[in-house]
């Protein structure tokens, strides 16, 4: 008996194969991310970056498992969803199983020795490919972090396999918990005459929609004004409103979209009458005015999918550009002239600890003077633009750095000495905004007013130096001013610039170790003063830690998101299909052809498939300016890498998903 039943569950799935297509194409590539971002530990990219990069393996793996938990919560909907699409297609074929006399429980037996077959299948080709992807993974780390492939072998994780069976595995049996519950819950007679119901879809006025459609642009445009005013400062009340004006617009705009769009389409009557037109038009509208929820939330999903794959890169580009400019030195510390403290220089901290340079080593201390002067007081001459940018920033002060230590700090890095006149001064920036607010400054003022007196400032444009070794550009606005301009003004930070020499990595691991010991409380410093330092490996390896962290979740969310919206689509126009086979019959009747019937086919999965993807681009140009303008901060970004890989991802699986909905509907409509 149970071999009976084996064959009819596989002769179903080959028969139901192109049913199955999305079903096992979703499973398949979400096997294979699945395996992928886990097998991150094993490979051999990553493993390489672990010795220089102190232990953030550990952290990625980690964080990529609690991930894994979320992600399997959606895929595991998504399935769900997925499979309550197969089962309610096939209602007439399991009602005639019931006619047949065969029982609820072998109906259920029959479908959960189906989901065990598609299962066991698509694990085993998303494993497969898992493996392949993985291994592109790798090369895809090693080229974006510069990491040494020469040595590369073929990786395979078991951990990751293991891990990845378990959860699918799970998933699986709750599937089939859900389809013996269902089967449990059908009468015989709502299975059989399952395929004659039609959807009843009322339209509300047509003065409705064009007021929730003049209040969703109202929403979406007060957002998008609100978040370009307060970027990412999520303390600030207007954030929050953005988001929930954000998610309210886009809701409203799905909701609107069915009536007002059908009133609009009906008054283009060259376009309206034309071909098929009228029936496109009501089978789009019917299912957007069904689904402007799922379209929705897949629309938000989209928008987060595109900011999250192109900003990652971008923000790991901005910031590795930034590096080359903010570390000038080997190593570089610094102490807070606080006046309670006992010791306010780092010389002398160093000294009190009997701490020594290596022979070879060349360095320099230098000392920032707290001005009184204000970067509000460049305010003259300025355009709308930089007026608004000084607004945000207008707190900011100007360090005094004396020009001797200035010139001292430029000769360590190779660079000639510049001189000063008695009334002169140079202005330094190597922040985005502080810098264009400076040369506007400049383009049209030539002194500057300190403590009363006019000082003639002696460069054009910003000097876009960074002043010591760090991951920030935080030069935000220093004035460089003869000594003794500073000799009545309190120290504010005591610095310290080292350049190693022929034995730099002695010396690196020396001043690596000085800076740890500071940082984890091994050092006793309330009889001294607290260093905080960093030596440029140091920079570059938490750099790398934090980018590889960051970029590896968003690609990985990013991809899940994409594909669970493209599921949920391609779910939503197969069934639709199945639900209109009536109507296709009739347009056969008054004379359609095929070929009139398959572009009417293409054109409504075009569309479909488009509306959430366009206005998620739109929200994600919005997005990705502000993101733009917060990695700023780091360096100035280009996203066109990330914008290039983000497109290709959308590219490949839209059109894999595009190409099975069309092929799948048109096969629904031409097989009944």
């Amino acid at each position: 008996m149970t071999t009976m039943y084996s064959k009819i569950a596989i002769g179903n799935v080959k028969k139901s194969f192109k049913d199955y297509a999305i079903y096992f194409l979703t499973l398949t590539l979400a096997v294979s991310i699945f395996y992928s971002f886990n097998s991150i530990e094993s490979q051999k990219a990553i493993l390489e970056m672990n010795n220089s990069t102190m232990g953030f393996v550990d952290t990625l793996s980690k964080i990529i498992g609690g991930i894994s938990v979320f992600v399997s919560f959606i895929l595991g909907s998504l399935i769900v969803y997925a499979n309550n699409f197969l089962i309610k297609k096939r209602k007439k074929e399991l009602g005639i199983y019931m006619t047949l006399g065969m029982g609820k429980g072998k109906i259920s037996k029959i479908l959960i020795l189906e989901t065990l077959i598609v299962g066991v299948i698509s694990l085993a080709s998303g494993l497969i490919l898992g493996l392949i992807m993985s291994q592109g993974l790798s090369l895809f780390t090693s080229k974006l972090f510069e990491v040494n492939m020469s040595e590369y072998k073929f990786i395979f994780s078991t951990s990751a396999i293991i891990k990845t069976i378990i959860y699918f595995g799970i998933i699986f049996l709750i599937v089939m918990a859900f389809n013996v519950i269902v089967i449990s819950r059908y009468k015989i007679i709502d299975l059989l005459t399952a395929g004659k119901k039609n959807e009843n879809i009322r339209f509300k006025n047509p003065i409705i929609y064009l007021i929730t459609f003049i209040l969703c642009l109202i929403s979406i445009g007060t957002a998008y004004k609100l978040i370009l005013d307060v970027k990412l400062n999520i303390e600030d009340i207007r954030f929050s409103m953005s988001i929930g004006l954000g998610v309210v617009g886009t809701f409203l705009f799905f909701y609107s979209l069915a009536g007002f769009g059908l009133y609009i389409f009906k008054n283009s009557k060259n376009i309206y009458f034309r071909g098929l037109n009228i029936f496109i038009t009501k089978q789009i509208n019917s299912k957007v005015n069904t689904n402007f929820i799922s379209m929705s939330i897949i629309c938000l999903m989209l928008f987060l999918t595109m900011g999250m794959l192109s900003t990652g890169i971008g923000f790991k580009n901005a910031l590795e550009k930034g590096l080359e400019k903010t570390t000038p030195f080997d190593a570089s510390a610094r102490v807070f002239a606080n006046e309670d403290d006992k010791i306010k220089s780092i010389k002398d901290a160093l000294n009190n600890l009997g701490f020594k340079f290596n022979d070879k080593d060349k360095y320099l201390y230098y000392n920032t003077y707290d001005s009184g002067f204000e970067i509000k007081n460049l305010n003259k001459g300025l355009d709308k633009e930089n007026q608004k940018n000084l607004n945000k920033i207008e707190d900011i002060g100007a360090d005094f750095i004396k020009i001797s230590e200035y010139n001292d700090i430029r000769k360590l890095e190779g660079k000639k000495s510049i001189s000063l006149g008695k009334n002169e001064v140079l202005i330094m920036s190597n922040n985005n905004m502080a810098s264009k607010i400076i040369n506007n400054f400049l383009e049209n003022n030539k002194e500057i007013k300190i403590d009363k007196k006019n000082y003639k400032v002696k460069n054009e444009k910003a000097i876009e130096d960074s002043l010591h070794t760090t991951d920030l550009a935080d030069n935000m606005f220093t004035i460089v001013v003869n000594d003794d301009l500073t000799n009545k003004l309190q120290v504010r930070e005591s610095y310290l610039n080292v350049n190693f020499g022929e034995n730099s990595k002695n010396s690196e691991e020396k001043l690596s170790k000085l800076f740890d010991d500071f940082k984890n409380g091994k050092i006793d410093y309330k009889n001294s003063a607290f260093i905080y330092g960093e030596t440029k490996v140091q920079v570059y390896a938490e750099s790398k830690g934090m980018t590889t962290i960051m970029l590896f979740i968003g690609i990985y969310l990013g991809i899940i998101f994409l594909i669970s919206s493209m599921a949920v689509l391609a779910l939503q126009q197969l069934s639709e299909a199945s639900d209109s086979i009536e109507r296709y019959k009739s347009l056969r009747r008054i004379g359609a052809n095929d070929k009139m019937i398959n572009k009417s086919i293409f054109i409504q999965t075009l569309i479909y498939f488009s509306l959430p993807i366009v206005l998620a681009f739109i929200h994600s140009i919005v997005g990705i300016k502000v993101s733009n303008e917060f990695i700023a901060m780091y360096g100035k970004p280009d996203i066109g890498l990330s914008s290039l890989v983000t497109a290709l991802i959308f590219v490949f699986i839209y059109v894999g998903y595009f190409y099975a909905t069309y092929t799948g509907y048109k096969n629904i409509v031409k097989n009944s």
